[in-house]
């Protein structure tokens, strides 16, 4: 994927991590958004690539809900950030992350790679 990794073929994933933290929109690191703070600092450590996906509806450690209703729009709905790569470079991303984050939840599983290349090119 970035550096060492080859480019995914359908029959024969490659070895990667995905790294996923759970975190609310109003969490924020030197006051920008976290989710924005984590996907620029990924950029810099040349990760392969970062989603960021903004949830309806969770809740999360302290058991309170946070939900986007018709009346009352939440300004704290949950957050996921995504970033895939090898298992050195997710490993490289986490002391940064431990600086970052007050509260929520980070994840690391493997996963085979069967495609990574610019949109609409498959290798």
């Amino acid at each position: 994927m970035s550096d060492g990794m080859k480019h995914g073929v359908f029959s024969r994933p490659e070895p990667a991590q995905r790294l996923t933290v759970y975190i609310g929109e109003a969490d924020r690191w030197h006051g920008t958004p976290l989710y924005e703070a984590i996907v620029l600092k990924a950029r810099e450590l040349h990760l392969a690539g970062a989603t960021v996906l903004r949830g309806p509806m969770g809740f999360g450690a302290n058991s309170r809900i946070h939900t986007a209703k018709i009346l009352r729009l939440s300004e704290d709905l949950p957050i996921v950030v995504e970033i895939v790569d090898s298992a050195e470079k997710i490993a490289a991303m986490v002391p940064h992350l431990e600086k970052m984050m007050q509260g929520g939840l980070v994840t690391v599983e493997d996963v085979g790679v069967l495609v990574y290349s610019p949109s609409g090119k498959v290798p």
